[in-house]
């Protein structure tokens, strides 16, 4: 996984931020899945764009933070996703 990657979130996830944290349904599974805050504003950029770079350059704007270390864990937190099924890496 890599920055210049991008993603695609199927239809069948329903995401919806309940209290401080988001919460992902998959409608096919049932499975409920919750996101802290920094995963939460991921997902929401991934679902404007499906951009890892996207998201990359806006929390890299944002906040002062090592730009390696935003890296790896956009990278680690989307393949986390693709692993669960939650998201389709693009080929």
């Amino acid at each position: 996984m890599t920055l210049q990657d991008t993603i695609t979130i199927p239809d069948t996830l329903f995401a919806q931020v309940v209290d401080d944290e988001m919460v992902i349904l998959d409608t096919v599974t049932q499975e409920y899945f919750g996101l802290d805050a920094s995963g939460a504003m991921i997902w929401e950029y991934l679902s404007e764009s499906g951009s890892l770079q996207s998201a990359f350059d806006a929390m890299f704007a944002a906040y002062d933070v090592d730009a390696k270390q935003l890296e790896n864990d956009i990278c680690r937190f989307v393949q986390e996703l693709v692993d669960a099924g939650l998201v389709q890496q693009e080929t």
